[in-house]
């Protein structure tokens, strides 16, 4: 195996992963959907949030949790 210098060794390191740490606010964009969520449930931005958070843009997924904190409240 060729040695390589300190310039490729760089390169093909992995960029530094994303924290991990919960977000307090959502995204620039994810407002909006939050905004949709809790129209379309009739549920309060909190939980809206916190489904964007859970879920990403699934939005199956979404929809089947926000249905089931209707049941539930």
């Amino acid at each position: 195996m060729p040695k390589r210098n300190a310039d490729e060794i760089a390169v093909s390191r992995p960029r530094r992963q994303r924290s991990r740490r919960q977000r307090s606010r959502p995204l620039k964009g994810e407002e909006t959907e939050v905004d949709h969520i809790v129209e379309m449930h009739n549920i309060s931005p909190g939980q809206a949030r916190e489904l964007v958070r859970r879920y990403g843009n699934d939005w199956r997924k979404i929809d089947e949790a926000a249905k089931s904190y209707k049941e539930d409240g």
